[in-house]
């Protein structure tokens, strides 16, 4: 799996970030694991065309150690569809700068 990952996280910073994401992406509803929504515009043409399968998102784990973000944009209901693929490149970059704002923000050192 194609991942974005930020490891050796110290508790204050698994702390801020459970709550950032907690506020902005939750409530889970599987232990550690947050959905951020693609923006869709950024949506490649089969995933815009995908309309049942909509919104499509970025998996987020986080744990008292590491954030793990995979880079594969699916969907909550389905399992399989052509629709759900790793990101682009411009979806990728996205997330990227996402994930590393928040932690800009939330004035994380990685």
């Amino acid at each position: 799996m194609k991942q974005y990952l930020i490891d050796e996280l110290r508790a204050a910073d698994y702390s801020a970030l459970k709550t950032f994401l907690e506020k902005h992406y939750g409530p889970v509803a599987i232990d550690g694991i947050y959905w951020i929504p693609v923006e869709n515009e950024l949506l490649s043409d089969i995933q815009k065309v995908h309309r049942e399968c909509q919104p499509h998102y970025f998996a987020v784990d986080l744990d008292e150690n590491r954030m793990s973000c995979e880079l594969l944009v699916r969907t909550k209901c389905r399992i399989r569809c052509d629709c759900i693929r790793y990101a682009t490149e411009k979806q990728r970059n996205w997330f990227i700068a996402l994930i590393d704002g928040i932690f800009n923000q939330l004035d994380i050192m990685t």
